[in-house]
């Protein structure tokens, strides 16, 4: 009888075992499959523009000119709980919309599509999913090419806005062609993350902050390690803007085999925002005494109080009412995520991981890149230089910005006019990640 006990006890345990470390299955993300205004001006409410030919919105009968104003009972009051809106929309959910068309209410159940995954020729494609420590799911897509063995491997971490780090049909832009060409050019293994709210992740990526992005890279870094088919001790991190400062943050942590850090920088939040808007003053034309009256007087004050008073953007105006006309962030909100997202990341010491790298660095800057400085990636190698790191390279790629694009100067990009793809970028990204892991590589810049 004690021995059926104690074998009733074992299975038990074992079966509570397997299910906790399974993450829950995810939902499919979808999309509005038409092209819609987002509130603008302070205007609430989302206006459709277009509606695709047999669309879900289409089939339950809302036109062009229909004002979405609730999706699921919250409110759409401002651009940011549209964005939030549209990227929880889930397919094969009922969503109830809630539109106003001359004055009337039109309330319907809608049934959305799911967004086509995307495939790659000559490549396994995996849709999986791994919980952070924070109890968030979140979405892994990994490519695999068609052969036995274990394999060496990318780690793909991103920027720090919501966008999707998946190349689902239809999508472009030079950021989803550089992960397209890393995904199918490199002959390696590639994981990326989403986000927490992104793609088909759990969560609100505009509430949530950077120790949670950070729990996510970690789970899922650690998941990754452990599959038959990844070989441990080649994995290299490629890192894209914020992505690049935590390149070697991870590398340490998890003994990976290579730092890659593009669009990178150095130095704490507070400093990176105050060069930021020099810059910025500079592209608009101020002279050199009205950008240090207006440092002083506005930007100062205002990214002190964010940052190291940790207020909101809000609490700091109602102190100081002249710096309204200054700034440009919402209330609690700076390019789309809390400000306790930077808070966090204005306390995270990732200076001090670069002393710790003692595997191979590439970092790749461009010269038309307005948003991080070229001192920032110079202060890197002379640390790196200083604490006796010998294999690092640091490329200067001539016009590039830093949304992997080629401008004739910085001032062009931060206009918004369009720029150029160039091929060579991501062409040198793929053969530093071969010539870091042993694999033979294309020739490099």
């Amino acid at each position: 009888m004690i021995l059926k006990s104690r074998l009733f006890f074992l299975l038990f345990f074992t079966l509570l075992s397997s299910v906790s470390f399974h993450a829950q299955e995810l939902g499919r993300r979808s999309s509005w499959e038409a092209k819609i205004q987002g509130p603008s001006s302070n205007k609430p409410g989302a206006k459709i523009q277009e509606l695709d030919t047999n669309s879900p919105l289409q089939r339950a009968g809302f036109l062009p000119g229909d004002l979405i104003v609730a999706v699921n009972g919250i409110g759409i009051l401002s651009d940011e709980i549209w964005t939030e809106v549209s990227y929880g929309l889930r397919a094969n959910d009922p969503t109830l919309i809630k539109a106003v068309r001359n004055h009337q209410i039109i309330e319907k159940s809608v049934i959305f599509n799911p967004v086509s995954r995307e495939k790659h020729s000559g490549l396994d494609t995996f849709y999986e999913e791994i919980t952070s420590d924070r109890g968030i799911t979140q979405r892994i897509i990994i490519t695999k090419p068609k052969k036995q063995g274990k394999q060496p491997a990318v780690v793909l971490i991103g920027g720090l806005s919501c966008s999707s780090i998946e190349t689902y049909p239809g999508r472009s832009g030079n950021w989803v062609q550089t992960i397209k060409d890393l995904v199918e050019k490199s002959g390696m293994v590639v994981m990326r993350i989403e986000k927490p709210g992104v793609g088909d992740s759990e969560g609100d990526c505009g509430k949530s902050d950077f120790l949670a992005d950070l729990a996510g890279y970690r789970a899922a870094i650690q998941y990754f390690k452990e599959k038959p088919y990844v070989d441990p001790a080649k994995i290299v991190v490629y890192g894209s803007s914020m992505g690049s400062a935590l390149a070697p943050v991870l590398a340490n942590e998890f003994n990976l085999a290579g730092v890659i850090s593009d669009g990178t920088f150095f130095k704490t939040w507070f400093e990176h925002m105050l060069e930021i808007e020099r810059r910025i003053l500079q592209f608009k034309g101020n002279t050199e005494s009205e950008i240090v009256q207006k440092m002083n007087h506005f930007y100062f004050p205002l990214y002190y109080g964010m940052l190291i008073q940790k207020k909101t953007y809000q609490e700091v105006v109602d102190t100081y009412p002249s710096l309204a006309e200054h700034n440009y962030h919402s209330a609690a909100h700076m390019y789309g995520r809390p400000v306790s997202y930077y808070q966090q990341l204005q306390d995270f010491d990732l200076a001090g991981a670069w002393e710790k790298v003692q595997v191979p660095v590439r970092i790749l800057r461009g010269t038309n890149d307005w948003i991080m400085s070229a001192e920032d990636n110079h202060m890197i190698i002379e640390v790196l230089e200083r604490n006796g790191h010998k294999d690092h390279k640091l490329h200067e790629y001539l016009g590039l910005d830093h949304w992997n694009t080629i401008h004739e100067t910085p001032k062009n990009s931060f206009e918004g006019n369009p720029g150029k793809w160039d091929e060579g970028t991501i062409n040198l990204i793929i053969s530093w990640a071969q010539e870091i892991v042993g694999l033979s590589t294309t020739s490099q810049p």
